[in-house]
This record gives structure tokens, sequence and C-alpha cells, in this order.
């Protein structure tokens, strides 16, 4: 079973009631819904597309190249 982590999402409602939003530790993860619980559920599907990306990127960025991974703790 895959861990889960925790992000922040950082929601605003506009004067026509939608809510936008963001995921502040990947900003590029952004979505809008109609109310907040729609809006964190496709944050979350918006995180997972960005998080993917991320790892095919990675993949193809040390493509034969010798790599080196160690976790950092800030």
């Amino acid at each position: 079973m895959a861990t889960k982590n925790r992000y922040t999402a950082v929601i605003k409602k506009s004067k026509d009631g939608m809510y936008f939003g963001h995921v502040q530790e990947h900003p590029e993860a952004r979505s809008q819904g109609v109310s907040v619980d729609e809006l964190k559920s496709d944050l979350a599907d918006a995180l997972r597309e960005v998080l993917e990306m991320k790892k095919e990127d990675d993949i193809q960025f040390n493509q034969g190249a010798r790599t080196i991974k160690r976790k950092v703790l800030v």
C-alpha cells in the first residue's frame, strides 16, 4: 500500500461562489470546484498528475546516468 502524504491546499472563494486553489508544496497543481470538498478532490487528482509527470521527468533526466539518491530532512 502506498504511503500517504499531507499537503496544504490554498483555497480562495470568488465573488460568484466558485472555489479556486492550488497545492502549496506544488503550486502547479491547480483546480477549481463548486464546493470545498469538490475542489479538494480535484486538487488531489491534479497533484497525482503533477507528481507522476515529475517522476517521469526524473526518469528521463537520469536515463543512462549514474545516480545517487538520498533522503533530505528539512
